[in-house]
C-alpha cells in the first residue's frame, strides 16, 4: 500500500468516525441513500442518471418500482445540491439535449458530480397509522469507471503494475510503438523532464488505442481523464522494464516517486472523499461494444469487473456494522447497457452473457454480505422493434436513426446484429483461451442517436428495465 501502517490506521479512523456520524444522526435525520454510478467509457452514465431522474419525477413508466406501484411516491423533487464542494450534476442540460427537436446524446463523464433527489413517501404497514408522511433523499454520485479501476493500483508497486501494463500493451493495439521506446530507453540515467514527458504521451496514446479497440482495463485512468491535473508531474510517468537496484535521481526512480505520488495524491483522496462513502452501486457496463471487439476485449472486460469488485467495500449497512468498519457497499448491480440494440427475443441471452461475466465479482461480493445484481437494460430507448422477411425466413429487427461517423444524425435504418449464444460459455470459452477470433460468426454493433420524444403529462423518457433496476437499488428504502 502506498500508505504506511500509521497513515492507513490513521485513514481508518476517519472513515469509521464519518461512519459513526452518519449512523448516530440517522434517527433523527430524513434518510439518505448514496447512489453512486458508474461504468468504463460509452456505457451510458449520464444518459443513465437524466432518465432515471426524469422518470422518478414523472413516473407513469415506473411499474416495476413497488413503492409506485403502491401510490405510496406522493411527491418527488430536486433539491439544492447537498455538497458545495461538488459540482452539480447537469440534469437540465442533459435532459434539453435528449428532448431538443433534434435531440443529441450528452458528453460523457469526465469528473466527479452529484445530485439530490428527494421523494415523498406514505409509509407502509403498522407505521401508516401511526406516524405522517416521510422523505427519503436519494443523493446520486456520478464518476468516471476510469477512476475507479485506480484504486486496484493502491495495493501494486510501480514494478509490479510495470510488469502488468507491458505484457498487456504486448497483446493490444497500439501498444508496440510504446514497447519500443521504453525498451530503447536507459531507464538507469539521469532523470530528465523531456524524456518523461515523451514517455508518457506514448504510453497515454497506447492506452487512448487499447481504449477505443474495445478493451476496458486501461489505468491509471487518470491518463485518458485527467481533469485539472493534466500535465502535472503526478500524470507524467509510464512503466519501464525491472531494473533491479535503480541509481538515485535516475528515470526509474523518478518514475517511481511520481507513480507513488500517483497514488497518494489522486488515488486516495477520490476513495477517501467520493468512493468509501457510497452505500448502493450501479455499474454499467458496455458488453455488447466488448463482444463485437472480440474474444480479447471479452476476457478483459470479464477480468475488469473482478477488479472493480475489488475496489469495493461489499457488505450490510447494519447499525453496529457501520459504527465499527464504517459505510460497506451493500448493493450492487451490473448492468448491461444498450438493450435497445438487440429484438426483446435476444435481452435474456444478453443479461445471461452480463451474469456470467460478473460471475466472480458477485461471488465475491455475496460473499461479504452483499446483494448483486445483473440485468440487461436501456435507460433511453432509440430504437423501436421490426420483423422484416429475409431469404425466406423473419428476421427480428430494431430500427432506429444512424449515427455517421462525425456524430451527426444520419439515416433510418432496420438493423440485425446477429443471433447471440443461448450459452454463454459460447463466447467466455474462446475468449478465455485467447482466440483470435469469433469460430461462429460475428456480432456487429451499430450507433444509434437519440430518437426525438413525444412525452405524455406524467411520462418520463421511454427505457427498458429501468424501473428494474431502480427497485433493485432502492426499492427497499422506500
Amino acid at each position: 500500500m502506498v500508505f504506511g501502517p500509521i497513515g492507513q490506521i490513521a485513514d481508518s479512523i476517519t472513515r469509521s468516525a464519518q461512519g459513526v456520524a452518519d449512523t448516530v444522526a440517522t434517527p433523527f435525520v430524513d434518510p439518505v441513500i448514496r447512489l453512486g454510478v458508474t461504468g468504463l467509457s460509452r456505457a451510458g452514465k449520464t444518459v443513465f442518471i437524466t432518465s432515471l431522474v426524469a422518470n422518478l419525477l414523472d413516473r407513469a413508466r415506473m411499474p416495476q418500482l413497488v413503492a409506485e406501484a403502491e401510490g405510496r411516491i406522493l411527491a418527488a423533487y430536486l433539491q439544492p445540491q447537498p455538497d458545495d464542494t461538488m459540482p452539480r450534476f447537469d440534469y437540465e442540460a442533459n435532459l434539453g439535449m435528449l428532448s431538443a427537436a433534434t435531440p443529441r446524446w450528452p458528453d460523457n463523464t469526465r469528473a466527479v458530480s452529484q445530485l439530490r433527489l428527494s421523494l415523498k413517501l406514505r409509509p407502509k404497514g403498522l407505521l401508516a397509522g401511526i406516524g405522517g408522511d416521510r422523505k427519503v433523499h436519494i443523493d446520486i454520485v456520478d464518476y468516471p469507471g476510469e477512476w475507479l479501476l485506480d484504486l486496484g493500483l493502491m495495493g501494486k508497486s510501480y514494478e509490479d503494475w510495470s510488469l502488468e501494463s507491458l505484457g498487456r500493451l504486448a497483446q493490444r493495439p497500439g501498444g508496440a510503438q510504446y514497447l519500443d521506446m521504453a525498451r530503447a530507453t536507459n531507464a538507469s540515467e539521469r532523470f530528465a523532464e523531456p524524456g518523461a514527458k515523451a514517455l508518457a504521451a506514448s504510453f497515454t496514446q497506447a492506452l487512448h488505442a487499447a481504449r477505443d479497440a474495445g478493451f476496458s482495463d486501461c489505468t491509471p485512468g487518470r491518463f485518458l481523464l485527467p481533469g485539472e491535473k493534466e500535465g502535472s508531474p503526478a500524470l507524467t510517468f509510464a512503466p519501464l522494464p525491472p531494473l533491479g537496484d535503480a541509481p538515485r535521481q535516475s528515470l526509474w526512480r523518478e518514475m517511481q516517486r511520481r507513480y507513488e505520488a500517483y497514488k497518494r495524491q489522486i488515488v486516495g483522496p477520490f476513495f477517501r472523499d467520493h468512493f468509501s462513502r457510497i452505500d448502493r452501486q450501479v455499474v454499467l457496463v458496455d458488453a455488447l461494444g466488448a463482444i463485437h471487439a472480440g474474444p480479447a476485449a471479452v476476457e478483459d472486460l470479464r477480468r475488469t469487473m473482478a477488479e472493480i469488485l475489488s475496489a469495493f467495500r461489499p457488505g450490510g449497512n447494519a447499525f453496529l456494522r457501520q459504527l465499527l468498519l464504517g459505510k460497506r457497499v451493500e448493493k450492487i448491480l451490473f448492468a448491461a447497457t444498450k438493450a435497445d440494440h438487440l429484438h426483446h427475443t435476444q435481452h435474456p441471452r444478453l443479461t445471461a452473457i452480463m451474469e456470467a461475466l460478473t460471475r466472480e465479482a458477485r461471488d465475491r461480493a455475496r460473499f461479504a454480505g452483499a446483494q448483486t445484481g445483473a440485468m440487461s437494460i436501456a435507460a433511453l430507448r432509440a430504437t423501436v422493434e421490426q420483423t422484416l422477411p429475409h431469404q425466406g425466413r423473419d428476421l427480428d429487427c430494431v430500427r432506429g436513426t444512424l449515427m455517421n461517423e462525425d456524430g451527426t444524425r444520419g439515416r433510418a435504418a432496420a438493423f440485425h446484429p446477429g443471433m447471440l449464444p443461448e450459452d454463454p460459455t459460447r463466447l467466455l470459452g474462446p475468449a478465455r483461451d485467447g482466440a483470435p477470433a469469433w469460430l461462429d460468426g460475428d456480432y456487429a454493433i451499430m450507433k444509434f442517436a437519440p430518437a426525438p420524444l413525444t412525452l405524455k403529462p406524467g411520462e418520463g423518457p421511454p427505457h427498458i428495465r429501468l424501473d428494474r433496476a431502480a427497485q433493485f437499488l432502492l426499492g427497499d428504502r422506500l
